[in-house]
């Protein structure tokens, strides 16, 4: 079991399930959504995540097409993103969990599109795009 929150501790959810591949994710969205050079991003599965509390503060953005952000309301912090055309699958912000997780993401993705400023210093493959 799995828990996490937002700042504020006004959302506070469960996972009972694994995470997916984690991902580092350097493209404008995410840097925008995130307030830094990437986000930390792995799969979850929809039916294996709970709210337990917060649910008024639970706010929605498309920014894009297809691709809704989920954040609270009153802190502004980044849950996870959903998408219609994947309905079994949302992308948890891994740093709103509360559980100490050992995560070793498997990839930089959209370093095509990373900030001047951004460069990642390890030995993750890196892609321009998402592989």
């Amino acid at each position: 079991m799995l828990s996490g929150s937002c700042l504020c501790n006004g959302i506070q959810y469960e996972i009972d399930g694994d995470l997916g591949q984690a991902m580092i994710c350097h493209c404008g969205k995410c840097r925008k959504s995130n307030g830094s050079a990437f986000a930390v991003n792995a799969a979850i599965k929809v039916d294996e995540f709970r709210l337990l509390k917060g649910q008024a503060l639970v706010g929605e953005f498309e920014s894009t097409p297809g691709v809704f952000r989920t954040f609270c309301k009153n802190c502004g912090s980044p849950l996870y993103s959903r998408r219609p055309s994947m309905p079994d699958i949302y992308r948890l912000r891994i740093g709103t969990l509360d559980t100490d997780v050992q995560v070793k993401p498997v990839a930089h993705i959209f370093m095509g599109s990373k900030a001047s400023w951004d460069g990642a210093h390890d030995d993750i493959p890196q892609y321009d795009e998402r592989p």
